[in-house]
């Protein structure tokens, strides 16, 4: 995200030191010297340059209020451009004048060096530095030329919308609007663009109870399935895991796997060369759910940017059931049916399994008593039969050879284990002094002592003496969310945007509230949430930053109406990043807000431009209607080199190219959409609603008392103002 905000800001970097040197040469176009030139260009435009760089980085203050994976992802970004945008202030400042003295010097001297330039030119060498020199000043002079064409096209066409100003504010606003309200809803709404890692995982959950010789029977015939989708010249590694993983905390993981009737393949693509990842997708979900009705499928994130956005959970939209009530899992089940039916919503399933064929070891508490053992003792002597001592109690062996460490488990072979009676004779170990003794005078049976220490030996009891075994069905799995029971419902987005689908999750999740049991709620959580909170945190920012701005400029210029001027400019941003990204079909995520953000920082310094040169004008004593089209007239060649220069830029980032292009695509488009037609509105807009609200210039009337310190110049003006 650091060279991403570097990409971003590149433009306005190059804008900085090229606006500089522009204006010395308009300063040098008017006969003045090498010095003076340098300096007055500096003084012109060293305030407007600082207030709009100031304002670049003023709107990059609501990425420090987002929360979660978007704060994380893109507060890099914003701290590159921020210190990119002083750093090119400062060195703008200094070292581009210094260097335009240093290197120009010699082309503004007099006939005489030229002279001196024309002897030295008889040699060869001088004669070929001579033909270059000349072609690139033909090529400087073509440019010139036409530049001078379009610009008087656009002071021909500036000079009618300003006769006509009440007309072009009325059409251009109505175009703003217009679009704002119609295309914005057929935009779509994602939390970040979906990236094509060139992998996917595809979990598989055959039938309750399915045996894990039979569940691999069954992923080998999806391996045929996906072998057949993908051509086998673009597939680089197919591989299972089936069951669940051995001495594995599968909480520290975010695999969907719960029993041995379930598990994932993981398929990657050849990275030289592939298809599109969800085309394929879309054509296996196709195939097995008409081959395998009973079976259930659906994919989870197998790229890093996927997986992080999800916060480890296998789908973009979780619905949750909370509550105790024994009906929840119908209600969720409800939920699931209606969802699989929304346009868009795909691998809609309920992560927990209620069913599941389990044994019910009933303990006879009595008898356990006697022997002095608890229930705990005899779960964990039955848990380390089964399941081996590798999760309760680690042990590791060093091999001083070769300095492996190999995990040393104690466990009963599973092939001895095919029946109950097989389990009901396991043995129960019972310690030394934990058998009740009798009674003190009890008559019966006294074990005898034996042992080198006088103490009775405990023998080994087995299960079927203290527990029976029962055939249940219990849950897998049982989940938890803020210490009440949640039932998770799963969905998944196909061929639609995340916000539409969500969107209809919320109709019917609004719909079923209505008929809960009472201590039962329905919450939407996942990336949706994330998604929802971000554009809060975004949008609220923004205002904020806005009227940051707005403010920062009112200091600046001492006035209410100059900002405001200034700011007409950002409706033709916000109209432009709309049709840009209506046109090139890309939704709206916090990527593309980010990229709003940006231009409406870049339209807005340009704005200043336009509003600053206008003032001087309107100073010198030119009515509202001179002033702005001599602004327009003056600023067109810095207002388009800055946004020429940022569009430039932003072109690579919006093409999408390489290993996750996509996701930094939207910010590119948006910048440059807006670019355009905020650089239309600046042009001709901007210049409209000045001439209507500065008709002439009406300086400043201070109090006698507020004029101390004031120079001579300064109190004959505010005198003759006052006369």
């Amino acid at each position: 995200m650091t060279l991403g905000g570097l990409a971003l800001a590149v433009g306005i970097l190059v804008d900085d030191a090229t606006v500089e040197i522009e204006n010395i040469h308009r300063n040098l176009g008017m006969g003045k010297s090498m010095i003076d030139a340098i300096l007055d260009g500096a003084q012109e435009i060293a305030t407007p340059a600082l207030v709009a760089t100031l304002c670049i980085c003023i709107v990059f203050i609501p990425i420090f209020f987002l929360e979660g994976n978007a704060y994380f992802l893109f507060s890099p970004l914003a701290m590159a451009v921020v210190f990119a945008m002083m750093a090119s202030y400062l060195l703008s400042r200094t070292v581009v004048p210094t260097m335009v003295n240093f290197l120009e010097r010699g082309r503004h001297h007099s006939g005489e060096t030229s002279e001196t330039h024309e002897s030295a030119g008889a040699s060869s060498s001088a004669s070929q530095a001579r033909y270059a020199l000349q072609l690139f000043t033909r090529i400087h002079e073509g440019f010139n030329r036409q530049f001078e064409k379009l610009r008087s096209f656009y002071v021909a066409r500036l000079h009618w919308c300003l006769e006509h100003a009440r007309v072009v504010l009325t059409a251009m606003l109505a175009l703003a609007v217009l679009s704002l309200v119609v295309l914005t809803p057929f935009l779509g709404e994602d939390f970040f663009p979906v990236v094509d890692a060139g992998q996917f995982r595809l979990h598989v959950s055959a039938p309750v109870g399915t045996r894990i010789e039979d569940t691999q029977h069954v992923f080998t015939q999806v391996e045929e399935v996906i072998r057949s989708v993908i051509p086998k010249n673009e597939i680089d590694l197919v591989l299972d895991n089936i069951g669940l993983p051995m001495n594995l905390n599968i909480a520290l993981s975010d695999t969907a796997t719960v029993s041995v009737s379930d598990g994932e393949i993981l398929v990657s693509l050849n990275k030289k060369h592939h298809g599109s990842t969800w085309d394929y997708l879309k054509k296996i979900r196709q195939i097995l759910i008409k081959k395998f009705p009973d079976y259930t499928f659906f994919t989870q994130p197998a790229d890093i940017v996927g997986q992080t956005l999800n916060a480890g959970l296998p789908a973009p939209i979780d619905v949750q059931v909370v509550g105790h009530d024994a009906q929840n899992y119908q209600i969720a089940e409800e939920l699931r049916r209606r969802m699989a039916a929304i346009p868009g919503a795909v691998d809609v399933n309920i992560h927990q399994v209620i069913d599941y064929p389990s044994l019910l070891v009933n303990v006879d508490r009595t008898r356990a008593e006697e022997l002095g053992l608890t229930e705990k003792q005899i779960a964990d002597d039955l848990l380390v039969s089964l399941s081996g001592s590798g999760q309760t109690a680690p042990n590791f062996w060093l091999n001083p050879e070769n300095g492996v460490s190999y995990l040393i488990a104690v466990q009963t072979p599973q092939y001895k284990i095919e029946a109950i009676p097989d389990i009901l004779h396991t043995p129960i170990a019972i310690t030394a002094g934990n058998i009740l003794a009798p009674a003190a005078g009890s008559a019966g049976y006294q074990p005898p002592e034996t042992g080198l220490t006088g103490t009775e030996i405990p023998q080994p009891q087995l299960l079927s003496n203290l527990a029976s075994i029962e055939h249940i069905a219990a849950p897998i799995v049982v989940s938890h969310y803020n210490v009440q029971p949640v039932f998770d419902v799963y969905s998944n987005v196909q061929n639609a945007d995340l916000g539409s689908v969500a969107g209809q999750v919320q109709e019917i999740v609004n719909d079923v509230r209505h008929h809960l049991p009472r201590g039962t709620t329905l919450v939407i959580r996942g990336q949706v949430q994330s998604m929802y909170s971000s554009y809060f945190g975004l949008g609220v920012g923004l205002a904020f930053a806005i009227l940051l701005v707005y403010f920062l400029m009112v200091v600046n210029f001492q006035s209410w109406t100059d900002p405001f001027i200034i700011i007409t400019a950002l409706p033709g941003a916000l109209t432009g990043i709309v049709w840009m990204l209506f046109l090139t079909r890309t939704t709206i995520s916090v990527p593309a807000l980010m990229g709003a953000i940006m231009c409406i920082g870049v339209a807005t310094s340009n704005s200043i431009l336009m509003v600053t040169f206008a003032n001087d004008e309107l100073r010198s004593g030119k009515n509202g209607f001179e002033a702005a089209l001599s602004a327009g007239f003056t600023r067109l060649r810095p207002v388009m080199m800055t946004a020429l220069a940022m569009i430039l830029g932003m072109l690579p980032m919006s093409l999408g190219l390489g290993s996750g292009g996509e996701q930094n695509a939207p910010l590119g488009r948006a910048v440059i959409g807006g670019l355009l037609l905020a650089t239309f509105f600046t042009l001709f807009f901007v210049p409209v609603v000045y001439r209507l609200l500065r008709r002439e210039y009406h300086p400043r009337v201070l109090h006698p008392r507020l004029r101390v310190g004031l120079s001579e110049e300064a109190l004959e003006a505010t005198a003759v103002s006052e006369r």
